[in-house]
């Protein structure tokens, strides 16, 4: 193997061989120095606060660890109890599951509709007013946001939706929204979906308005026929990157959920109605600071949310797109 490494260098010996990698590191750094120099901000930074921190919490989900002493190595003992003794931690997965087949799809389709939708309006004043108002909430606060639908769905008579429903004759109590258990996941879903829309919906506006208006024509000249023909054989194929970014970003909202079921269910949650995967690792982590506990959890949560973005990479891919 390394006879067959050095046959280039034949000849030259060990110097001429060193001498002549060095001229090639220095073409190299003359020639990609200044871009290098221009990314390792963004590598260090990186590297500091997202890859470093993910191996160290790997490495503690392995370990009994209370911030007191030092890690106590367990092998797969928190995986196996999480798992296989902790009852709280598989209705945790399986309302987090519920939440993300609803709140995800949901509001991912909702923000494409809206953006495309608000993209035909022609009147570029009136379409940012729009855009604002469906940006707005996703950059506000879920605690604060919660506390204002709290309003809506609070359980006596004074909340708007249960005095319109008694009103109306609909019902004759007040329904307990936020402590019934059968009610705190879909009060949680709704909250959630009218915050997450904003940010894929901006996405999405700006993927519809970057599209070359002579597609369409194109289009219409091969047969292209209404607008539904148009989103399928033009808009959507032209927005994979923009698709692909919704989706994942879907997916990391979806999962992450928290605050919103917090300020709405509290914690616990009415028969953990309301009790997902974040609000179990804050639980063990900032509660009973049991941290390689908690970082087994965010483990499994990591694996749940890399292995779906695959998944969504793998269908909005497109080596040929263009």
């Amino acid at each position: 193997m390394l006879q067959t490494i050095l046959v280039p260098f034949k000849g030259q010996g060990l110097k001429g061989i060193l001498q002549r990698r060095r001229q090639t590191i220095a073409k190299g750094w003359k020639k990609y120095g200044m871009g290098y120099l221009f990314l390792s901000p963004f590598v260090i930074l990186l590297m500091v606060f997202t890859v470093i921190p993910v191996v160290i919490a790997i490495y503690l989900s392995f370990n009994y660890y209370n911030m007191l002493q030092p890690p106590r190595w367990l092998g797969l003992t928190n995986y196996r109890i999480l798992f296989m003794d902790d009852d709280i931690f598989l209705i945790a997965i399986k309302n987090t599951l519920f939440f993300a087949l609803v709140a995800g799809p949901v509001g991912y389709i909702m923000s494409f509709i809206m953006a495309w939708v608000l993209n035909r309006i022609k009147l570029t004043r009136v379409r940012n007013i729009f855009a604002l108002g469906f940006y707005a909430p996703s950059i506000t606060s879920g605690i604060a946001m919660s506390v204002v639908w709290l309003y809506f769905f609070s359980g006596d008579r004074y909340g708007l939706i249960n005095h319109l429903l008694i009103k109306m004759g609909f019902i004759t109590e007040p329904i307990l929204w936020n402590m019934d258990s059968d009610t705190i996941m879909p009060v949680v879903i709704i909250i959630s979906i009218w915050m997450s829309m904003g940010t894929g919906f901006l996405v999405f506006l700006a993927g519809l308005q970057n599209i070359p208006k002579e597609l369409y024509d194109a289009g219409a000249v091969d047969g292209v026929k209404n607008h539904f023909q148009e989103l399928c054989y033009i808009t959507l194929p032209m927005m994979k990157p923009q698709l692909l970014f919704g989706a994942v970003d879907s997916i990391v909202k979806s999962f992450g959920v928290f605050d919103i079921a917090v300020s709405v269910a509290g914690m616990p949650s009415p028969n953990y109605a309301a009790h997902t995967i974040v609000a179990h690792l804050y639980d063990y982590a900032f509660i009973r600071f049991e941290m390689g506990y908690a970082a087994a959890v965010a483990v499994v949560l990591f694996m749940f949310t890399f292995l779906l973005g695959r998944v969504v990479m793998k269908v909005f891919s497109s080596k040929d797109m263009y």
